[in-house]
């Protein structure tokens, strides 16, 4: 009988995301990506370690991976709400064109912009009023993934580097893990204030099912 995932597993999965028309948006894939014209050498294409229930990844689709079996391919149709939200009016809003100016754009149809921190697209021109949608480019449309589950992890150390590579954006290389009985140690590179470490510890604890789990930074003794 094909093994079952559930929620707080932590697997290893392929995935592309299609909108309607066919047209591939996302994909964990190098061939999907080039067959598709969408391959960046930026991209790291392998498959997505995520750690179910967590909302590693698009909410919607992490909802679909409680129950699947390791192995098989599963298509599923998302819509807007389960996806990128629906297309809402109030996030379509009028910016001066000074504000442009101090920061020496030139304020083009299809131009994204960083407005304190939201991402938005330019969507009309005219005169001094700058119409700029904060809406996600793929709000209010229905979106097919198809995914398939290829390992559940079971390495502790492993489900350690992994949810802390993706928390932390720190690469993979750079974590050190050390596990013994039910204990683990996390050796970073960077020295993160403890309300962080701590917080992280406990998010660890309850998704590993450790006793404890200790960090410090490289070179330092343990604490």
């Amino acid at each position: 009988m094909a093994e079952k995932v559930k929620e707080k597993d932590f697997v290893k999965v392929d995935y592309t995301g299609k909108l309607p028309d066919g047209t591939v948006f996302d994909t964990t894939e190098e061939k999907a990506a080039r067959d598709s014209n969408i391959f960046s050498e930026k991209m790291n294409y392998s498959p997505a370690v995520v750690c179910i229930g967590e909302k590693q990844i698009l909410p919607g689709l992490d909802e679909q991976f409680e129950g699947k079996e390791v192995g098989k391919e599963y298509n599923v149709t998302l819509p807007p709400e389960k996806a990128f939200g629906k297309r809402d009016i109030k996030k379509m809003k009028i910016v001066p064109s000074s504000t442009f100016r101090e920061h020496k754009i030139n304020p083009q149809p299809g131009l994204q912009i960083d407005i304190d921190g939201q991402m938005g697209t330019v969507a009309t021109v005219s005169g001094g009023r700058i119409i700029v949608n904060f809406n996600h480019p793929l709000a209010g449309k229905e979106i097919t993934y198809t995914f398939k589950i290829n390992e559940k992890i079971t390495d502790t150390k492993d489900k350690l580097v992994s949810f802390l590579h993706f928390t932390l954006r720190i690469p993979e290389d750079k974590i050190e893990a050390e596990v013994k009985e039910d204990k683990a140690t996390i050796t970073l590179p960077i020295d993160f204030p403890l309300q962080i470490t701590t917080m992280l510890a406990h998010k660890l604890v309850e998704l590993t099912g450790l006793k404890d789990v200790l960090f410090q930074k490289k070179g330092a003794e343990k604490k």
